[in-house]
């Protein structure tokens, strides 16, 4: 599993005997953590031991899974140079810095915009696979705190040169930004209807690429510019949304990490707000229930006296996700009731941001369901999924079908086995209409409750209608 043969590589022996780490024992660190991580790594005392004394350098991200071993026994950071790996492959730490300098910050987007969907550089092989599904909640801490500290850069007018690998350098206008925005916009009426892996959702990472890329790279006043960041930010944001929907979990994380820090930008702080809570949804689905209330709560915190009454509802409904899930009903409840309360101060005459444009009394209903689903109230489910349920839309197919399966599990909890089947029926039907790993799980999850009524006719029935869509995921 090893790729390269140097020589000794004394840097990692002194540091694992400065630690105090046995090569058996970092084996094991680095197979944990990239479990973690969703990799399957079998490392052993041997592969260490190989990589001290014939200096191998293992593949994809076990470098940094080694420093992250070491760093966590030496309870301070690893350097990669500091143990002798300075020269692995970097594609592992493309999309997770949040550089304070807005340059290099450009730089940090634009690296990642040249990743595939399958997280390999276009046009070359890729270390990058091997990490797909992985997640670290710990690399948001950075982010969240940088943007807290200062959620705006003083300037951001740029003058670019033919060294900046572009070719000739672009002068973006605001026609420019205004087609950003335009795909933003589209991609957001798909991603609701056909889910993050229709194809024509799949286009954004390609427009991100081909469109928002070269622009960034461009020459633009510090007007233009804030617009284009702002552009960017909502467009890699989606990117991450779509990519958090259809299991891509690592690919979502750094996608949500670089529209943050563009969002920075922009100086929009709303919409670093709006990702912060995007962050604060993956860490929650993801069982990371307290560091989503803190995201949550960062996304709130910078926005009081800034954001509208109905962008405060939103960013307090996640924090009620986040409390429900890690199990806090009083403090999940308090959250709940403050959304409801912003919401209802909120006018249409208000200047909502337009990516706000999905959130709506019912869809406060079908989060506050989902709450009350992580807490064991069925009853409560059932009187918040009534309410989400009861205006369907063509516009949210995804939406609907989550709201069908917690309407399930709350007729299931609450002794009704047949109103069950009926609305995960329904369920199915809408998940075979679009194409999202996340309502496939929310199905999946319902089929596990019901196993315990698994000779029972119409879980049968369920069952095999639940098969093809099965079936295609696994």
């Amino acid at each position: 599993m090893s790729r390269e043969q140097r020589g000794p590589n004394e840097k990692l022996g002194a540091v694992l005997a400065l630690a105090g780490i046995s090569n058996a024992g970092l084996a094991r660190r680095v197979n944990d953590l990239g479990a973690q991580r969703g990799l399957t790594l079998r490392y052993d005392k041997t592969s260490v031991a190989r990589w001290v004394s014939k200096g191998m350098v293992p593949q994809g991200a076990a470098p940094h899974l080694i420093a992250a071993a070491i760093g966590q026994k030496l309870g301070r950071p690893v350097p990669l140079h500091e143990i002798g790996l300075a020269d692995a492959d970097p594609a592992p730490e493309v999309g997770l810095a949040f550089p304070r300098d807005v340059g290099q910050a450009v730089k940090s987007a634009t690296e990642l915009y040249r990743l595939d969907l399958a997280g390999r550089r276009a046009g070359s092989g890729g270390i990058w696979q091997s990490l797909a599904g992985s997640f670290a909640v710990s690399a948001y801490a950075t982010p969240a705190s940088r943007w807290l500290i200062t959620p705006a850069d003083s300037s951001v007018a740029r003058e670019a040169s033919p060294s900046d690998g572009s070719g000739a350098p672009l002068k973006v206008g605001h026609s420019d930004v205004r087609k950003l925005r335009e795909a933003a916009e589209d991609a957001r009426r798909w991603d609701s209807k056909y889910g993050g892996g229709d194809w024509r959702s799949s286009m954004v990472p390609e427009c991100l690429r081909v469109e928002a890329a070269p622009l960034l790279l461009g020459s633009y006043s510090d007007d233009v510019g804030r617009s284009l960041f702002g552009a960017a930010a909502e467009l890699t944001r989606l990117a991450g949304w779509m990519a958090f929907d259809t299991g891509q979990q690592e690919a979502a994380q750094r996608y949500y990490i670089q529209a943050l820090r563009l969002a920075r930008a922009a100086a929009d702080v709303p919409l670093g707000g709006y990702v912060l809570a995007s962050m604060s949804l993956q860490a929650t689905y993801r069982g990371f229930g307290d560091e989503g209330v803190d995201l949550a709560q960062a996304a709130l915190e910078r926005n009081r006296g800034l954001a509208t009454a109905r962008t405060l509802s939103f960013f307090r409904l996640v924090e009620a996700r986040a409390h429900a899930r890690a199990g806090d009903a009083q403090a999940a409840g308090a959250a709940l009731k403050s959304a409801e309360s912003w919401l209802e101060r909120s006018r249409p005459g208000d200047s909502d941001p337009t990516w706000l444009g999905f959130y709506s009394y019912d869809r406060f209903a079908a989060d506050a369901a989902e709450c009350y689903r992580d807490l064991n109230a069925p009853r409560q489910v059932r009187r918040f999924t009534e309410q989400a349920l009861s205006k369907p839309t063509e516009e949210f197919v995804r939406s609907h079908g989550l709201r069908l399966v917690v309407s399930a599990v709350a007729e299931l909890e609450s002794g009704n086995l047949d109103a069950a089947c009926e609305q995960g029926v329904r369920a199915v039907e809408v998940a075979g209409r679009i194409s999202s790993a996340r309502t496939t799980e929310y199905v999946k999850d319902l089929l596990h409750r019901l196993e315990p009524y698994g000779d029972e006719p119409r879980v049968v029935e369920l069952r095999e209608r639940a098969r093809p869509l099965l079936m295609t995921t696994a």
